[in-house]
């Protein structure tokens, strides 16, 4: 029977696998085109993801990383870990992704599911955690942005699924798709006010 850490870790890493692959294949352009009202972006995804790990993983646990944010806290702009800077390539932001999973890697190795931890910026009443909280956390938050992540592709290039070689979607034509399209629309119109 496969440990429950040992579970965690291997849904944690589905998920991060799943953000990055969103990435491949894309200009610069296209992974810093805010696809939203709200300016979300692909490579601003995995940046965001790649900070809260830093933080849960490490200054909660205190375990700190010595990757510098900047881009957080002081004097950053509001949501700055959601968008790359013009100085800030696709490289340098995975390289952040692989630096921070390998940091947190190291606390999950090296605590266990009972650690406690604090998280600073959740209220004192929610703020003293587990490991085993943090882990869960980081899925839903890694799997919510991955979510994200895959519908800002599918606008961008009309890919779309989990991964490579395994879209978990049915194999559907182009005309398929836009007749299902069509059939959805006439759907939706049939609930106008």
């Amino acid at each position: 029977m496969t440990p429950p850490k040992e579970i965690l870790r291997h849904t944690l890493n589905e998920q991060r696998a799943a953000l990055r692959w969103k990435l491949e294949g894309l200009s610069e352009r296209e992974l810093r085109w805010p696809m939203t009202p709200t300016g979300t972006n692909l490579l601003g995804l995995v940046k965001h993801v790649a900070t809260i790990e830093l933080g849960y993983f490490g200054e909660v646990f205190g375990r700190p990383s010595g990757i510098p944010t900047p881009w957080i806290g002081g004097s950053a702009e509001p949501n700055a870990d959601l968008w790359a800077t013009p100085a800030e390539s696709k490289e340098q932001i995975l390289r952040l992704s692989a630096d921070a999973e390998a940091h947190s890697n190291l606390t999950i190795d090296e605590l266990e599911l009972e650690a406690i931890g604090i998280v600073p910026w959740w209220t004192a009443e929610r703020g003293r955690v587990t490991l085993h909280q943090i882990l869960v956390h980081m899925i839903a938050e890694t799997a919510r942005h991955a979510g994200q992540a895959d519908i800002l592709r599918e606008l961008i290039d009309g890919s779309a699924g989990m991964q490579a070689g395994n879209s978990n979607l049915p194999e559907l034509s182009p005309e398929q798709l836009a007749e299902q399209r069509r059939r959805l629309e006439a759907i939706a119109e049939g609930f106008r006010d």
